[in-house]
């Protein structure tokens, strides 16, 4: 039974009802002397503990992506190269729809060789007769860690207060796509690494299956990046890498801008790909929008400007937003949507009516 499946989770669900309900039952009818009736009272209390911690632990597993798989939690996977969820290459992965213009699918990257879920949502404008022959700009939104791409839906306010701005003209509708940007559960700051290429997967594999299932606009202008937190790291980050594949990104009180050595222990590796470094010797014509609160301290005001002040006299345009009050924490993300949106609605391309076939 799948760790972080629904069936196992109901599975416990139904155990800590019943463990409840027998202590009931039991606690007045345990025979024997005093010390053994003791003894099987605190055997049930513990039971109805266990059953209840297991719950709530498994819920949370499933909503950030702790632990992908039973070898996963118990440490038996030993294949550094072992992905969390086997899928079809881009080209054939099939989306299921679950309502509200949400689809999700287990996708396989040819590129990078790693597999993950891809949530993708998309405006009502898309599913509109009167829009058939439009196509749409794209944003990749990058969760944190831990995390998961349900972590939008669940927590991130996604579709709802996104459509909420698109619906009231401050923001492009857009394609949203919500990958895993730690598949298999590993942290890389959406770096490629020997043996696991995060950034391949999301600057390569992602938008090919996007482009190939939807109707996006095409070049950099169209598609961008948002995150949170890590995300918000990855955001900042991936256009000034892939300033072909993304135009701007906008990046929500990310982490240290700068790197964190405990994800990347390598100096090299992590001065190449951290933001800062990138913005510094960058030439690529993109717009990276920072913004966090004054309050974070997970994400201080000085990663922001000191970011802002590496940038100053280069090709990148950067705009940083500081928010009075707010820690680190979805209140303070969904927040700062409407000036990210709105900003990214400024850099990227608006929807386009493609040209119609020739006969």
């Amino acid at each position: 039974m799948s760790l972080t499946g629904t069936p196992f989770l109901a599975v416990l669900i139904a155990a800590t009802v019943l463990m409840v309900v027998g202590t009931l039952v039991l606690w007045a009818r345990v025979p024997g002397p005093r010390v053994v009736r003791l003894a099987a009272r605190l055997v049930m209390i513990g039971l109805c503990q266990l059953t209840a911690i297991s719950v709530v632990a498994v819920w949370i597993n499933t909503s950030y992506g702790l632990y992908a798989s039973w070898d996963d939690l118990l440490g038996t996977d030993k294949n550094a190269n072992t992905v969390a969820m086997p899928g079809p290459p881009p080209s054939r992965a099939k989306f299921n729809r679950t309502g509200n213009g949400l689809l999700d699918t287990y996708v396989h990257g040819p590129h990078s060789k790693l597999s993950g879920e891809v949530i993708v949502w998309t405006p009502p404008q898309y599913d509109d007769p009167r829009y058939r022959d439009t196509r749409f700009p794209v944003l990749l939104l990058a969760h944190g860690v831990p995390g998961s791409p349900q972590s939008w839906l669940e927590h991130g306010g996604v579709p709802g207060d996104v459509q909420q701005l698109m619906e009231a003209g401050t923001s492009h509708p857009f394609i949203l796509a919500m990958p895993a940007i730690n598949p298999g559960g590993v942290d890389t700051d959406c770096t490629d690494l020997p043996d696991r290429k995060v950034a391949t997967w999301l600057a390569s594999d992602v938008p090919e299956l996007i482009r190939h299932k939807f109707r996006t606009l095409p070049g950099p202008k169209a598609w961008g990046v948002l995150g949170f937190s890590t995300g918000g790291y990855c955001a900042a980050k991936l256009p000034l890498q892939y300033p072909g594949v993304f135009g701007a990104g906008a990046a929500l009180d990310p982490d240290r801008l700068t790197g964190d050595p405990s994800v990347l222990p390598d100096r090299a590796v992590r001065e190449a790909n951290a933001p800062t470094y990138l913005v510094r010797h960058s030439t690529a014509d993109v717009g990276i929008f920072l913004a966090t609160s004054r309050q974070d301290r997970f994400s201080p005001p000085r990663y922001l400007t000191q970011f802002q002040q590496v940038a100053a006299g280069g090709p990148v345009r950067v705009k940083v937003v500081l928010v009075p009050t707010g820690g680190h924490n979805y209140g303070t993300w969904t927040s700062e949507y409407p000036a990210a949106f709105g900003w990214l609605s400024q850099q990227l391309s608006a929807p386009q009516r493609s040209a119609p076939p020739r006969h």
